[in-house]
């Protein structure tokens, strides 16, 4: 998951929707996207209702749907400006207050982000060995 405020929108990777079998609706806005991934253009069509914990804190976002290879969620200014997050950029840490209680998300260290990424870019080329086939 990426929590990125300077994004007008919250994502969700084709691949994330797909392996989970959500539901998805035709967006009622369609546009392009081109930085999300190595492949150029992308229009966005589909959109997607995404429920997701950590820890504690549980929550749904709307998101646009995207074939995205930094992670599977993003969840952009919307989503901070929704529910009063607020940032601290120092430590890079998001301060949520949900029941009266504050959770801290904090992010993944960069071993650990980086075995995730290895791990999607093997799925990833599992797939296509998989479709080609």
């Amino acid at each position: 998951m990426i929590i990125d405020s300077g994004d007008c929108a919250g994502v969700a990777s084709t691949l994330l929707v797909e392996k989970l079998g959500f539901p998805t609706l035709k967006h009622h806005n369609p546009y392009r996207l081109q930085w999300l991934n190595d492949c150029g253009d992308i229009r966005v069509t589909k959109q997607v209702l995404v429920s997701f914990s950590i820890g504690k804190y549980k929550d749904e976002v709307f998101c646009d749907v995207v074939p995205m290879h930094a992670g599977h969620i993003l969840l952009g200014h919307p989503w901070k400006f929704d529910r009063k997050v607020t940032h601290d950029g120092y430590k890079n840490r998001y301060a949520i207050i949900l029941n009266n209680h504050t959770i801290v998300l904090t992010p993944l260290r960069p071993a650990e982000a980086y075995v995730d990424q290895i791990r999607i870019v093997r799925e990833c080329k599992l797939r296509e060995e998989q479709l080609s086939i």
